[in-house]
């Protein structure tokens, strides 16, 4: 027997359509429907119909849409896929590389099958969790995944839900973990049919309708987000989820639904004896979030740092415009700051805001492993005019020095997919709706945001529809044998290398880290007990005195000369060591 179940409260009559067979479900407790029918289990097609509209609805929490998001529902049994994992025992966040991955421009073949092919790249790199772009079914057949409306299916775009099994068993096989992104803020423009169901929605945010977390009905919403979230736990072997934009979601109720969510995956991890990990994204620089429970907050295992990043793109690349303002002024101080403290607006004035921002951290309590910083990320690369790389900026020299910072810190670091070589091929938004109008609504958006943040002209920006610009976005793995990438893709693997073999650089207690910085000269010289990370961000050789004997070179950039207690560092370089305690 299959059970078909819906969500309905305010509706008289629900059935559901297996080929031509229309049967009525029976009303059940707290608004749902429901009914059982044999003959009809996995890979069965079917539909629900409302009251005495005509129109089939595919199931809000369809697990299959082969069809696309606009057509019928298909049942599928998770318990027909074979795993190979029984022995995988999961992959803590702390300690941990992460290395984010759009699965459809990380190869040419864009499915989860293609993924798969490239995992050893990943391994041999050092990486420890694979955190994937958001995968449910989306309108259209390509998209960054964040328009995403049938938030139980697999997009078939990349093959469908056994294809991400297959994914995710064989990251497990090869020793990866897997985080999934999650988006929970709004859902797409195209597709979206919850609201004929059942007051899933309450409003709508700069990205579109935004889910009822705290109004009448909530509970049955909040449990929509919970279930889904556990799904891909439980049912699809992830090991943790990014949430997209928790600042957006609009929650009054006593007990956050971020933290709802975060007591229920403990339970599910003391079940499944593994580690699971929540990671917020998050424009708030509220320490809450990543308090433990215990504490007061919200239990979050971690959250994105953008101010890490802000301090280090502006420090690299020396722009300055629109959110960056800020963090241009403050300089080598600021990133010497953020090393230290993890955020720069931690109730401080934030100009592009026009008002203060944030809290600070406390961190003799809150480990900076709770905090996931990067040099780039799909947003900081997607959301420029041309989604260009810092390839397209800054020299391999000081590509090389933003890593050196990026994985010595107190921090969990995580790469951009092609960032490790210094990719040259740009990541843009693309999406492809069918909707001619909803294509010009995108176009005009873009375009109007990118201007708004002072990036490029209506000139410069791709159109988001073209096949252009999601085939140039996509990687080509013949640059890695090329130079200078094969250099840059060899420092990245010595410096993953480095900070597992030395404790001082994975320890994730800032108030340990000491920076001492030399603006004018562009140099900062990190402390991490006995490790002195000296680098040189500026255009000719500096001689720097550690105030403590140099015991042994570890990694450098470039060749570097040494007395006793010093350093010359050529330029645009850097160079790791240890000195006598």
């Amino acid at each position: 027997m299959t059970e078909f179940a819906v969500w309905a409260p305010d509706r008289n009559r629900v059935s559901v359509v297996v080929g031509e067979d229309r049967v009525a479900l029976d009303p059940a407790p707290g608004g749902w429907w429901r009914t059982e029918l044999p003959d009809h289990g996995h890979g069965t097609d079917y539909a629900f119909l409302l009251d005495d509209d005509p129109a089939p609805l595919p199931d809000p929490r369809s697990r299959w849409q082969p069809g696309g998001v606009h057509e019928r529902s298909r049942v599928y049994d998770h318990e027909t896929f074979w795993w190979t994992d029984d022995a995988w025992t999961g992959r803590t966040l702390a300690g941990s590389v992460l290395y984010e991955c759009h699965i459809g421009t990380f190869t040419d073949g864009g499915t989860f099958d293609a993924a798969i092919e490239r995992l050893d790249h990943l391994v041999s790199l050092g990486v420890d969790l694979v955190e994937v772009l958001p995968v449910n079914a989306v309108d259209g057949p390509v998209n960054w995944g964040y328009d995403g409306v049938g938030w139980y299916a697999v997009t078939g775009n990349y093959g469908g839900p056994d294809a991400f099994k297959r994914f995710v068993d064989a990251c497990h096989a090869r020793g990866l973990g897997v985080v999934l992104d999650v988006v929970y803020n709004h859902l797409g423009p195209s597709g979206a049919y919850l609201d004929r169901f059942a007051p899933y929605f309450a409003g709508s945010n700069i990205w579109g309708p935004s889910l009822n977390l705290d109004g009448n009905g909530s509970d049955e919403v909040r449990r929509y987000v919970i279930d889904n979230a556990l799904m891909w736990l439980r049912d699809f072997h992830v090991d943790g989820l990014r949430i997209d934009a928790v600042h957006a979601l609009r929650d009054t109720r006593a007990q956050h639904v971020l933290e709802q969510l975060a007591v229920e995956v403990t339970a599910l991890e003391a079940h499944v004896g593994r580690p699971l990990s929540l990671i917020a994204e998050s424009d708030l620089n509220a320490p809450r979030l990543i308090t433990a429970r215990e504490g007061g907050g919200y239990g979050l295992d971690a959250q994105w740092a953008d101010d890490v990043h802000h301090c280090l793109h502006t420090v690299l690349t020396g722009e300055g415009q629109g959110y960056y303002g800020d963090f241009a002024e403050a300089d080598l101080h600021g990133l010497a700051h953020v090393l230290t403290r993890g955020f720069l607006h931690e109730g401080t004035w934030s100009s592009f805001r026009g008002r203060s921002h944030g809290a600070p951290i406390d961190t003799a309590r809150i480990p900076g492993s709770r905090l996931v910083t990067y040099l780039q990320n799909h947003d900081q690369i997607g959301n420029r005019a041309t989604g260009d790389r810092l390839t397209q900026t800054v020299t391999p020299g000081l590509l090389a020095c933003g890593a050196a910072l990026l994985f010595t810190s107190g921090f969990t670091p995580m790469l951009f997919m092609g960032e490790e070589w210094g990719a040259r091929t740009p990541w843009q938004f693309f999406s492809r709706f069918e909707n001619p109008d909803l294509q010009r609504a995108v176009r005009e958006g873009r375009t109007k945001e990118f201007a708004d943040h002072g990036w490029g002209d209506a000139a410069d920006v791709p159109d988001p529809n073209a096949e252009s610009t999601f085939t140039d976005s996509t990687l080509d793995w013949t640059e890695p044998e090329q130079e200078p990438h094969a250099t840059l893709l060899r420092m990245h693997q010595e410096l993953i290398a480095l900070r597992r073999a030395w404790p001082e650089l994975s320890d994730p207690w800032l108030d340990g880290v000491g920076v001492d910085v030399h603006e004018s000269a562009r140099t900062l010289v990190v402390a991490r007990g006995a490790m002195r990370v000296v680098v040189n961000l500026g255009p000719a050789p500096v001689t720097l005195s550690l105030g403590a004997r140099i015991t042994r070179i570890l990694l450098a950039s470039e060749p570097t000369q040494s007395d006793e207690d010093s350093f010359t560092v050529p330029a645009e370089a850097f160079a790791i060591c240890r000195v006598a305690g």
